[in-house]
């Protein structure tokens, strides 16, 4: 449970992060947010720790009692949206592919996705978000130390750095709850408006 996702606002309740449960107690408890309850009142640590559970509420044992988890907390001070870069990684490939082979089309499990240079390291092949794709096992086989037109293989999309924001990366992540939805109606709007432009 204290791993478990919590939303996080900034000063002017836009959505610019998500945190675990155990972090967010921490921010509360030293002053650095506030607990954002579904009726839009926020609440302080002590306050927090006398609010009742509802039905369905996910709680805390503590030796002074239970405490009901918070998901969605608004930073006191911190009123701008950070400006981030995707950071290259073997996950982030495979969102920027939607876990997809980028050369079969594709989506298998998981396990049987691995990463492919365009143009082979063999031949001078860079390991950059422009010159990596996510791909199937068997289409990787076939491509081997080759490019794509050597091996006969279509790329559907070429790499390209991904343009996210940390608001995207909210959308994109799959632990939602109800409390979230007002604060990510903004996010799935913009994130739809970018997929059409892009």
């Amino acid at each position: 449970m204290l791993n478990s996702s919590v939303l996080v606002l900034n000063r002017s309740y836009l959505p610019i992060h998500v945190t675990s449960v155990r972090r967010a107690f921490t921010m509360v408890y030293q002053d650095l947010a506030r607990v954002l309850d579904d009726r839009y009142e926020t609440f302080d640590f002590e306050s927090w720790r006398r609010v009742r559970s509802s039905n369905g509420s996910d709680v805390i044992g503590t030796p002074s009692g239970a405490i009901r988890v918070p998901r969605v907390i608004v930073l006191r001070a911190y009123d701008r949206i950070p400006k981030r870069h995707a950071r290259y990684s073997r996950a982030n490939i495979f969102t920027r592919d939607k876990f997809t082979c980028q050369y079969c089309g594709d989506r298998p499990p998981r396990s049987e996705l691995n990463l492919d240079h365009v143009i082979p390291r063999s031949l001078g092949g860079r390991t950059s978000w422009e010159n990596v794709v996510c791909s199937c096992v068997d289409c990787n086989r076939r491509k081997g130390g080759r490019t794509p037109e050597q091996a006969r293989l279509n790329l559907h999309r070429a790499p390209t750095r991904p343009r996210w924001s940390p608001l995207m990366n909210i959308a994109a992540s799959n632990a939602r709850y109800d409390e979230w939805q007002p604060f990510l109606s903004i996010i799935d709007g913009g994130a739809r408006a970018a997929k059409f432009a892009g």
